[in-house]
């Protein structure tokens, strides 16, 4: 079959592996529908986000019908089309019975104490081939694939692999209530759920900050009050949009790849001290780096999100963290935090605990999640090329068919 394989640092190939097999009798295989490129997999080849095994299939989002099942699966049958959660999970230890499925004791092969196991992720996580293939072994199937109405149907699913339940998630976390201010930091497909969500819970003034305008605009039409940190310090408008106090819930829906200010007047006052700091942080999480051309650039300031979400909250605010950081990650500006009372809640999502009633919100129309990322570029032929124009942060929906004969 094909698959995105990685083999290194800004070199990953579409080439064919063997189809995966039945391992144990919680097993499932999915044939894959529809897959999708997260951030998180743009991290792993920029460098941002160390310790993959070569030969790692990538992807962790699918779509797809379930074709085998082992023993041990009794809810699910083939022909069954299912959402693959991007964490897996046992479904029964502590963890899992208290709906913290991204901390399962029973799902990572490397012991309860080595954190979230996930598809196509690093060493650490597993490591589990991904989903950005034909065909995939689903892991605690009966535990973790989600049955779909016909409602629902493959673009929208495909979105609540990861996408969605993760900016809901944040919003949940932060405990967001009717009437809140909500700063949104990074307007990519996560923080367009994330003002999506904030809209669900009854935010009254959502702010969108990204320098992307299609991004931005995309953004203001969901509802957010909109700010271009080319063009103006974030803070500053946050604070004028909330009468100066500052935003009750700040996400960063960014990560370590953040950036600096590249044209206006914020970038020609980053002082230099700032900058010799960013690229000092970025040494520290990535200290292997393969950029080609314009692609697989890591981000050139990985706390800037964090700090600006900080310093634009309100006092006793929430800051909510769903962008994805290392454990290299070290910095935290946590005396500012500190002396203004913050609450600071993070993780990686527990989607399973989310996807069964985020797929009820789009079974019943209360929202449609391809309204939320309304553009649509189709197709390109090549997975390969799909990434690059990710990475490269293109506007709008690149499509790939799944035939073999075109990818």
């Amino acid at each position: 079959m094909k698959a995105v394989v990685f083999h290194a640092i800004g070199d990953i190939r579409l080439e064919g592996v063997p189809e995966p097999k039945l391992q144990k009798p919680t097993d499932a295989i999915v044939r894959l529908t529809a897959s999708a490129i997260c951030g998180t997999d743009l991290h792993m080849i920029r460098g941002t986000l160390p310790g993959m095994r070569a030969g790692t299939i990538l992807g962790h989002e699918g779509v797809g019908i379930v074709e085998e099942t082992g023993a041990d699966v009794r809810n699910v049958h083939r022909g069954d089309r299912v959402v693959i959660p991007s964490t897996i999970a046992c479904g029964s230890c502590f963890y899992c019975e208290h709906g913290e499925y991204s901390q399962c004791d029973t799902a990572n092969p490397n012991g309860a104490m080595a954190g979230t196991a996930f598809f196509g992720g690093p060493a650490s996580s597993g490591p589990f081939q991904g989903l950005q293939a034909e065909f995939a072994r689903v892991p605690l199937a009966g535990a973790g694939l989600v049955k779909l109405p016909d409602e629902v149907n493959d673009d929208q699913a495909i979105l609540l692999s990861d996408i969605f339940p993760t900016a809901y998630f944040g919003i949940d976390l932060a405990s967001v209530q009717p009437g809140d201010s909500v700063a949104v930091f990074g307007c990519g497909p996560v923080g367009q759920f994330a003002i999506a969500s904030a809209k669900l819970k009854g935010a009254g003034t959502i702010i969108a900050i990204d320098c992307l305008p299609d991004r931005l605009e995309t953004a203001e039409g969901q509802g957010a009050e909109i700010v271009n940190f080319n063009k103006e310090n974030p803070v500053d408008a946050i604070r004028r949009l909330t009468s100066g106090k500052g935003a009750r819930v700040a996400i960063d829906a960014v990560g370590v790849d953040a950036t600096q200010a590249k044209e206006g007047w914020l970038a020609s006052w980053i002082p230099t001290a700032e900058k010799s700091r960013h690229a000092k942080e970025l040494r520290e999480v990535a200290p292997h780096t393969n950029p080609q051309g314009k692609n697989w650039r890591p981000g050139d300031a990985p706390s800037q999100a964090i700090e600006w979400a900080v310093e634009g909250l309100a006092k006793c605010g929430t800051l909510s963290v769903i962008g994805v950081y290392p454990d290299s990650a070290r910095f935290f500006p946590i005396g500012m935090a500190m002396n203004k009372n913050l609450k600071v809640v993070m993780g990686n999502c527990p989607h399973r605990k989310y996807i069964p009633t985020l797929v009820g919100l789009v079974q019943n129309g209360t929202i449609d999640p391809t309204q939320v990322l309304k553009e649509e570029v189709e197709p390109l032929v090549s997975a390969l090329e799909a990434y690059k124009a990710f990475d490269l942060r293109k506007p709008g929906w690149i499509k790939v068919k799944l035939e073999p004969a075109l990818v």
